[in-house]
């Protein structure tokens, strides 16, 4: 390890990691197996909506609304449209009931894959601390669960459910509002602060061709690979002020090899003064998947930190 590498002054990311309740740690020892699984969130639906449709509360309002609308309906327009009438009001009962019983099956998983994982569940919308780009961005920035620890392949931190939105206004002053959902781990690798300020790897969405004349408006640095597949698959940046060769080093052929063959099609990551956050589009809903996210972003980290620490 370097001696710039050891000081005991934290890294600038780590306040507002710390003050963002994200656990300190970095990288442990591989997390132990789980006992049992959860399937996916909605495991327990069905269930939850038998019981639901058999609670007398929920029937007996149904039925009285049901009645209610057969009455007023037919009255003023006929039978056939009382019937209608009555048969919406079913019909929206059942999709409120399942609604309902949705929430509850996902509330079960996520309780379910937390405990099974040793995990702490922050279930009440919250928000992550900006410390990176993709948590900066949005009009609106919120998670809908967190969880706190250990997590599956040994990286401790958090694991949330984060979405960002954007609103913007057309010609005639209507509003629209776009979501962007992201599974994301947080972590602190102070480590890699003095080794690198940024590096960040993202999935590419343009075309190669347009690489150059983009880099001419970047605050950041392009880092070029030895790889035609993974230069096709992701783009890869460090810090304007970054040493070059330092953010080579990071990608060795075999790591290089893993992103564009072997990681999902949607991971990415980014680390800023030690703050380490792995994202993949969209909100995964199954403990398998959750678990292999968790054991990539423990992979990259792996591999962040070890070249740090050489």
């Amino acid at each position: 390890m370097s001696e710039t590498s050891s000081t005991s002054v934290p890294p600038p990311g780590a306040e507002e990691l710390d003050a963002g309740g994200i656990p300190s740690g970095g990288l442990i020892a591989d997390a132990p197996a789980p006992e049992h699984l959860p399937v996916h969130r909605t495991a327990t639906r069905g269930k939850r909506f038998a019981a639901l449709a058999r609670n007398p509360w929920v029937l007996g309002i149904t039925w009285v609304l049901a009645i209610a609308a057969l009455i007023v309906a037919g009255s003023n327009a006929g039978i056939a449209i009382g019937a209608a009438a009555a048969g919406a009001v079913l019909l929206i009962a059942l999709l409120v009931v399942f609604a309902i019983a949705s929430n509850q099956a996902a509330n079960d998983f996520y309780a379910a894959y937390a405990d099974s994982r040793g995990l702490q569940r922050v279930s009440q919308t919250s928000s992550l601390p900006p410390v990176t780009a993709l948590l900066r961005k949005g009009d609106r920035r919120y998670t809908e669960e967190i969880f706190n620890g250990l997590l599956p392949g040994g990286l401790s931190g958090a694991l949330a459910l984060f979405t960002y939105e954007e609103t913007s206004t057309d010609s005639k002053g209507n509003r629209q509002t776009t979501y962007y959902h992201f599974t994301v781990a947080v972590s602190q690798l102070p480590e890699t602060a003095p080794f690198l300020s940024e590096l960040a790897l993202q999935r590419r969405s343009g075309f190669r061709f347009m690489d150059k004349a983009e880099d001419v408006f970047r605050t950041r640095q392009r880092v070029e690979v030895e790889s035609t597949v993974a230069d096709s698959k992701f783009e890869i940046f460090t810090g304007k002020s970054d040493d070059m060769n330092k953010a080579r080093q990071v990608f060795s052929p075999v790591f290089v090899a893993w992103l564009a063959e072997d990681a999902h099609e949607n991971l990415a990551f980014e680390l800023v003064a030690g703050a380490f956050v792995a994202n993949s589009k969209g909100h995964l809903k199954t403990a398998e998947e959750l678990d292999a996210f968790c054991e990539a972003a423990a992979l990259i980290a792996r591999r962040l930190d070890e070249e740090a620490c050489e």
